[in-house]
């Protein structure tokens, strides 16, 4: 049991090429899933989809034991906000089958951790220059997806009125946007007082959400580069000196442009 413990930390806490290779594909998994569960929000879910929630609850299941027991501080790890997200996921998925109603957008939450994982992060900062040079407008950009694929969800599945639509996911995709975007044309609205909160919450986190983006895409891009002397991590591609302390920086690049 020991010895198959060593193996599992090796793959999901490894810096090798196996590990690597194995931590793309739990993400892979991840991302299917989710362009999977969104996109069948809005159907009813029978024996297939049922079937087919109920065996990825115990794949995810079964990763996030894994996780933990090969976790160095398993406390940590419990009460991690994306740890709590997982744990959402997996009891509407295996519950799912014996509850009415839909559950689909609790599964969206998984979209959190196709980026934050350290280790996911780790291994695109080692095999991508483009994601070195452009880390926070990805990450920025991926934060607003998932933000869009979790309000579009919500609204389909809350207060979008199915029998009035052909394209329940279209529509509310639409709404969410123009709202996001406070453009407001008005043509599909929520007009109970819930769902105008939710128009209030999807406005202020979506715009807060767009200016990030935009301050990441427009800003000087920075590199990460651990400074030996303070320990500065952020720094201009080309910096020879460390603008914190004047210490010699070896940053690992092609030139500057």
């Amino acid at each position: 049991m020991e010895e198959f413990k060593q193996v599992l930390r090796r793959l999901y806490l490894g810096s090798g090429a196996e590990a690597r290779r194995f931590r793309y594909a739990l993400i892979l998994f991840d991302a299917v899933t989710i362009v999977f569960f969104v996109s069948t929000a809005h159907l009813p879910h029978g024996p297939w989809l049922s079937g087919f929630s109920l065996l990825a609850g115990v794949f995810i299941l079964c990763d996030f034991l894994a996780r933990l027991w090969v976790a160095k501080d398993k406390r940590e790890i419990l009460f991690r906000v994306y740890t709590i997200a997982d744990l959402i996921v997996i009891a509407s998925l295996l519950l799912e089958p014996f509850m009415e109603g839909n559950l689909a957008f609790l599964r969206v939450l998984r979209g959190l951790r196709l980026i934050h994982s350290y280790h996911l992060l780790r291994d695109l900062r080692r095999d991508s220059r483009f994601f070195r040079t452009h880390e926070d407008a990805v990450i920025a950009t991926i934060n607003l997806l998932v933000f869009v694929f979790v309000t579009s969800t919500a609204v389909l599945v809350f207060f979008l009125d199915l029998e009035n639509t052909e394209t329940p996911y279209v529509d509310s995709l639409y709404f969410t946007m123009a709202t996001l975007t406070t453009t407001g044309f008005g043509d599909i609205t929520l007009p109970t007082p819930g769902g105008k909160l939710f128009s209030v919450f999807v406005m202020v986190v979506g715009v807060a959400l767009f200016v990030r983006l935009a301050q990441a895409i427009f800003s000087p891009q920075k590199v990460r580069h651990k400074c030996k002397e303070c320990g500065l991590v952020r720094h201009d591609p080309d910096a020879v000196h460390c603008k914190h302390c004047g210490g010699l920086l070896n940053i690992e690049t092609d030139g500057a442009t």
